[in-house]
């Protein structure tokens, strides 16, 4: 074997083991915007929770570079090979194709027409509905029924709405259901919502962002606002709240909610507006949430 061989071997190895690592980060980032352990990712899909630790620290299964090496074999992309259901649809893939034909500043400007334009052809469906985003502790479930009452608005719960749709506690259909069933849930209940009630003040759950059709939908049909705090207000809040799980380990509980707000952050930056309830009593809190869905409603 020449050395040209032994270099093309070592590029390629190095080439896969990138890839595998980059597989196991985006599947680390995933869990950790859906607040997921592994041991309950391991129970929700089948697959066992050393799997799924040797897939995230880059070890996963060859089959993934198969199919990589079949991709690359017909001058195609991965995307391409496992894009099926509604995400396949021609449109959906040229689309895909015209993006990874453009270079980053013109997809930056592609995105910014496209905006533009659903953000016209929206506000009219987003009618006089607030919804509220973020994580547990941000003030979703104690500022909600106020602003509603400022606003001579109903106050609708998400969560309380999922739970008596369903028949059971949160607990209890993600155990007997898993993540994936009440994601399916929790979006038909929101698409009742968005399409039979107006003048409303909806809170949604913390994880409600990581789906993406449940995010568009609110997005499109709803005001957005994210309710920000520091993780340590939010830590002291849930605790508050009567919830000493966290105490059971606080430093490894903090470092969770760090990860997991790093991760949802870029998907609660999407909101219309933010109000940052950091540091700050109810009723400042509830004036600058009103202050913003004021501006928000006038448009």
């Amino acid at each position: 074997m020449n050395k040209a061989t032994i270099e093309a071997d070592r590029r390629e190895d190095n080439q896969a083991e990138g890839f595998l690592l980059a597989l196991g980060a985006n599947v680390r980032a995933l869990r950790a915007q859906r607040g997921m352990t592994r041991k309950i990712l391991a129970r929700d899909s089948g697959v066992s929770e050393r799997y799924l630790a040797k897939l995230e620290t880059g070890e996963g299964n060859a089959s993934m570079l198969v199919l990589r090496q079949i991709a690359e074999a017909m001058d195609t992309s991965l995307v391409d090979l496992v894009l099926v259901g509604a995400e396949s649809s021609a449109e959906m893939r040229e689309l895909y194709r015209l993006a990874r034909r453009l270079p980053p500043e013109q997809i930056a400007a592609v995105i910014a027409v496209a905006q533009q334009h659903l953000v016209k052809s929206e506000e009219a469906a987003k009618g006089r509905r607030i919804s509220l985003v973020g994580l547990r502790g941000a003030g979703k479930s104690t500022l909600g029924p106020l602003l509603a009452e400022k606003l001579g608005f109903r106050f609708i719960e998400l969560n309380k709405v999922v739970e008596k749709e369903f028949g059971a506690s949160l607990d209890e259909i993600f155990a007997l259901a898993g993540q994936p069933s009440f994601r399916r849930w929790e979006r038909r209940c929101l698409t009742d919502i968005v399409t039979r009630q107006d003048n409303v003040v909806i809170a949604t759950g913390g994880s409600i962002v990581v789906d993406e059709q449940t995010l568009s939908l609110l997005l499109s049909r709803t005001h957005v606002i994210w309710l920000q705090a520091r993780p340590e207000e939010h830590m002291a809040r849930v605790i508050a709240q009567g919830d000493m799980r966290p105490m059971a380990n606080s430093r490894e509980a903090m470092a969770d909610l760090k990860q997991i707000l790093a991760a949802r952050e870029p998907l609660y930056r999407r909101a219309d507006a933010s109000c940052d309830t950091s540091d700050k009593e109810v009723e400042e809190s509830i004036l600058n949430l009103e202050r913003v869905t004021t501006d928000l409603l006038a448009g």
